[in-house]
């Protein structure tokens, strides 16, 4: 599978992420490419929330999502949406962190709500509570493609291992973590954290990331990675914005996990822990 990662800044307006995204859209696909891969809210990402309360729509009614879906069929793509917000979809009055798998004709092939949120006070006085704003996703959410099972999840998701077991469990060995990650958890853990994940699971990591300064103020660590199931990082971004293509040998899952048989050793653990 020949893989595009687009590493964006996404601002504040949906329009012109739209239009970004369905340009690298056809630039993958002039450059082979059989599936784009975008960051985590890769149609808009602001912090204002009384400015993005007057800007969001539902799945149904949001442009950016329409416009990938056209473009995918117009191109004959697969395309990885990292993750869009959405409004008014969710009965406590909470606002949607969804990811999408959209395949070449368009057709939307699975959805994933992000399950873990982002809530921390970090020692450089930044404070985020996505919990005040977005619903946890409930469902673990695994989608065939040409290629491979690849198995869902968004950003912080990425701390959490017995989600990937979930996943791996029902046969996933290509693991989707799109990330907006903040400059200083990104420069102290992103690598070592997708590494990790790879290894553990005896899978492939595609983690495209938001960065740079987005129009709300917010910087992001940038560094969209592709781990191979060894933990090699096969594909490094850096801080710059733009399309990059990684090549990935799906046969490389059986011949790592032929050398360590981890996910052939596995055992269930009970939950309950004995203390001596």
């Amino acid at each position: 599978m020949r893989a595009a990662i687009f590493q964006m800044t996404s601002g504040v307006d949906p329009s012109a992420n739209a239009a970004a995204i369905t340009e690298m859209a056809r630039h993958a696909r002039s450059e082979g490419a059989d599936m784009l891969f975008t960051p985590e809210m890769a149609g808009y990402l602001d912090r204002d929330r009384k400015r993005a309360a007057e800007t969001l729509r539902t799945e149904a009614d949001d442009p950016v999502l329409a416009a990938i879906r056209e473009t995918a069929a117009k191109q004959g793509l697969w395309v990885h949406v990292g993750s869009l917000a959405f409004k008014d979809e969710r009965a406590d009055g909470r606002w949607a962190n969804r990811s999408f798998v959209i395949d070449d004709r368009g057709e939307i092939r699975a959805r994933y709500d992000k399950i873990h949120l982002f809530d921390v006070d970090l020692a450089t006085g930044e404070s985020w509570r996505e919990s005040a704003v977005y619903g946890p996703g409930e469902q673990a959410v695994a989608v065939d493609t040409p290629w491979a099972r690849m198995g869902l999840s968004v950003c912080y998701d990425m701390r959490f291992p017995d989600l990937y077991r979930a996943l791996t469990n029902a046969g996933a060995t290509v693991l989707l973590m799109p990330a907006a990650f903040t400059v200083p958890t990104g420069q102290a853990h992103w690598h070592i954290l997708l590494r990790a994940r790879a290894i553990e699971a005896g899978c492939f990591v595609i983690a495209p990331a938001q960065t740079g300064r987005h129009a709300d103020g917010r910087d992001t660590y940038g560094h969209s990675l592709v781990v191979d199931p060894w933990g090699d990082v096969l594909l490094d971004m850096g801080e710059e914005i733009g399309l990059a293509l990684a090549d990935i040998d799906i046969a490389r899952i059986e011949e790592v996990r032929g050398r360590v048989p981890a996910i052939a050793n596995r055992r269930e653990i009970a939950r309950d822990v004995v203390i001596g």
